[in-house]
């Protein structure tokens, strides 16, 4: 245990500190209830078959607890109280909830970016630059931009000309943000993503693909999360507009003039095609892929792998490509497993129908 212990030490050895509770403590700062076990020392969280006996754990429903029977976790989180359990038990509301909080008390305390500009990075004419402001190493922001309190641009960012970003913002290492783009409050845009680049626009003018300039901009709702080596177009007039709230996972593409609602969940690999509308509360699975012009109503869901080719109402789930109503895709489902059976009645029948055929033949 000691030398478990003393080996994550050393890999966390370049955080400003390593976080250890008992498991009181730590149900104490969560507001759980406490039931049973030894008070052992918490120093971070794992999963059930991985956890040792300074990691707590969690579980969401039953199918766990075999698993957490066998675990040597220090402690666990639980919905409610679970009979005949060695672990130490922190049984709270919201599993998930909790997790958050836990999470975040063990997370590795990283050392907090200087306040000011980096004498490695430019800064153009009439930029206006708030309290508290981290501008890093190599980052360059041009005429005009506005930073506001106690946003963080990361090394090697590039801010275009009078680009607009709000309050607690945390722009990562090596971001783009094209010109005349607009950025709320407390977003966060992960390394290497790129926002108001041009639109993939282009019209067959004698012979040749002619490139539609877009002269609109991006505008970013308040806190909105990117992930790393996204793509946000910028619009042909008006903005690309991504609604307050919204969620996006790496490698996504969102094109031009794409509008997304308050509160979406976009995963890894989707790509929006130009002009598109999300309702609020969309969710678009991996890889989902949407054609240009559609319209998504709030609240649909669409499976991994889908291809969105129609308008889609409010409320629906859809997958498949092209994606259509998840009952209706299981009942295809259960007719195409059907397949074979029907192929050999349908050899039987068309057999019997050619001795039948035959019959007549000779009775003539």
């Amino acid at each position: 245990m000691l030398s478990e212990l003393s080996g994550r030490q050393s890999a966390l050895g370049r955080f400003s500190f390593f976080m250890k509770l008992t498991v009181a403590q730590l149900a104490e700062k969560i507001g759980a209830e406490l039931s049973g076990g030894r008070d052992v020392g918490i120093s971070a969280v794992e999963a059930v078959d991985a956890a040792g006996d300074s990691d707590i754990t969690f579980v969401t429903d039953d199918k766990h607890r075999a698993a957490l029977e066998k675990s040597g976790a220090g402690a666990v989180l639980v919905a409610k109280r679970i009979e005949g359990l060695r672990i130490p038990q922190l049984v709270v509301e919201n599993v998930d909830a909790a997790l958050i909080e836990v999470l975040s008390i063990f997370a590795p305390r990283l050392k907090a970016p200087a306040v000011g500009i980096a004498p490695s990075a430019t800064v153009g004419k009439n930029v206006k630059i708030a309290d508290g402001v981290s501008v890093g190493p190599g980052a360059v922001i041009d005429d005009g931009a506005r930073i506001g309190d106690y946003t963080v641009i990361g090394s090697g960012c590039k801010i275009g000309h009078n680009v607009n970003i709000g309050k607690h913002c945390r722009i990562h290492h090596n971001v783009v943000v094209y010109h005349n783009c607009d950025i709320g409050n407390n977003v966060i845009i992960a390394a290497n993503t790129v926002i108001g680049s041009m639109g993939f626009g282009y019209v067959l003018i004698d012979g040749w693909h002619k490139l539609i300039p877009h002269n609109g901009g991006v505008v970013i709702e308040d806190f909105v999360e990117i992930g790393a080596n996204c793509c946000v177009d910028r619009a042909k007039f008006g903005n690309t507009i991504i609604g307050e709230g919204t969620k996006i996972d790496n490698l996504v593409q969102i094109a031009h003039n794409v509008v997304i609602g308050k509160c979406c969940l976009i995963a890894g690999q989707v790509g929006i095609a130009g002009s598109s509308k999300l309702g609020d509360g969309v969710v678009l699975a991996g890889q989902v892929g949407i054609m240009d012009n559609i319209e998504i109503g709030s609240g649909t869901v669409v499976g991994a792998q889908a291809g969105v080719v129609h308008n889609a109402g409010s409320g629906q789930q859809l997958v498949g490509s092209p994606a259509i109503d998840s009952r209706e895709k299981l009942r295809l489902i259960a007719l195409q497993r059907r397949l074979p059976k029907f192929v050999e009645q349908i050899k039987q029948l068309t057999a019997r129908v050619d001795k039948l055929e035959a019959a007549k033949d000779d009775i003539k």
